[in-house]
């Protein structure tokens, strides 16, 4: 950082550590010890699609990768695109098998970020409900490498924002929050959220 950089206020933008998703299953003991909240088996990745045959392969590339289980019972990807245009790829696991999730997720932002397209990714997510069916999701934010919970009030495109304060204090040992509340963006409809 220079000095101008100083003297403006600028800082260095955060670089995505894609191994920050790696302490999700840490951060799920401390959710289910202290909220109740446990795993659905549920996680998304969403990124901004490119026309051209470089990344349509790497897509056909990520879901063979994530499909690679499916002739031994795995749930193959599923593929979507939301209102906005933005593509997402959900995986589905057993609650139990939160790792072999978080390992998923990796995987396609790992390829992704390795074939060139990591400007194209946005953000993951890992769905979470509690026994009075409240959903929260913890989302990660590929740009600035940190999460953040989002939790939906049950029927309701709104959040539960006391919720989110306490998740979000409950876990910073476990992952690094993002600091600016005003990049907690709503993900409205997002593959993995349960309603």
């Amino acid at each position: 950082m220079g000095f101008l950089d100083a003297l403006f206020g600028r800082s260095k933008p955060v670089k995505p550590d894609l191994d920050q998703l790696f302490g999700v299953p840490s951060a799920a003991l401390t959710l289910q010890a202290a909220k109740g909240f446990t795993p659905t088996g549920l996680g998304s990745v969403c990124f901004a699609a490119v026309e051209g045959a470089a990344f349509t392969e790497v897509q056909r590339q990520v879901r063979a990768l994530l499909d690679a289980d499916t002739g031994r019972g795995g749930v193959p990807v599923e593929a979507s695109r939301d209102a906005y245009g933005y593509s997402w790829l959900l995986a589905r696991h057993t609650p139990e098998e939160l790792p072999d999730l978080v390992n998923d997720l990796h995987a396609v932002n790992s390829e992704l970020e390795a074939n060139g397209f990591g400007p194209q990714l946005l953000c993951s997510l890992v769905g979470f409900r509690d026994a009075e069916g409240r959903s929260l999701a913890l989302v990660y934010l590929y740009k600035r490498g940190t999460f953040y919970p989002m939790c939906k009030v049950a029927g309701q495109e709104k959040r539960n924002n006391p919720l989110e304060i306490e998740v979000s204090d409950l876990l910073r040992d476990d992952l690094r929050i993002e600091p600016d509340l005003s990049r907690w963006f709503p993900v409205w409809g997002a593959p993995g959220i349960e309603d």
